[in-house]
């Protein structure tokens, strides 16, 4: 899908998409208008479809990287780049396994390290071994589906990727159930996803 640069400014999500010029690219969308406000003065904040992002796709393995919008997705994930490990509150690690029909799928290494944009996010792998390296300047929780999203994976309740025959997942050796996405990333967790394909 591809917006229209001259037309009028388009929604995501509920949110207001504004054009920003300037910068290293001719234009940039940012997002603004967060939060609304609802009847009472009251705010709340609008709920973001990591699935629904650009450049997050339902495809069969195996899954590479999509860098082409991963700038675009940092923001609606609450994910921010790092210059380095300066200035880490947090910093650790957790494992990922995923397995369709029975068959190991690599987690490929730099998911959230973009070297030609000489970056790397909060959420990343430095190898194929499936470590997911958590390290923030901030202390704050982050998911499985901001990790997938990030990735450029779709993962929800019932599918990874195109695989929605019977999505089934594990933590720390115990069967799940609910959505993996939901999953909050601790330190030292034994994650593992399987699809009978």
């Amino acid at each position: 899908e591809t917006l229209d640069l001259a037309g009028p400014i388009p929604r995501w999500g509920g949110l207001r998409l504004v054009r920003v010029t300037g910068g290293p690219m001719p234009w940039q969308w940012a997002i603004v208008g967060a939060l609304v406000a609802r009847g009472g003065g009251s705010k709340t904040k609008a709920a973001v479809d990591y699935n629904g992002l650009p450049g997050v796709t339902k495809s069969k393995a195996p899954w590479k990287q999509e860098y082409k919008y991963l700038a675009d997705r940092l923001l609606p994930l609450g994910l921010t780049t790092l210059a380095g490990h300066q200035g880490l509150v947090e910093h650790f690690h957790a494992h990922l396994d995923i397995f369709v029909d029975a068959k190991k799928v690599t987690v490929p290494a730099l998911v959230g390290i973009n070297v030609a944009g000489n970056y790397l996010t909060e959420l990343h792998t430095h190898d194929a071994r499936g470590v997911i390296h958590i390290e923030a300047q901030k202390a704050r929780p982050f998911t499985l589906g901001q990790f997938f999203a990030e990735w450029g994976v779709f993962l929800g309740s019932k599918c990874i990727g195109a695989y929605c025959n019977g999505l089934h997942w594990y933590l720390n050796g115990q069967k799940q159930s609910g959505n993996p996405a939901a999953l909050t990333l601790k330190s030292h967790q034994e994650i593992a996803l399987g699809e009978d394909a």
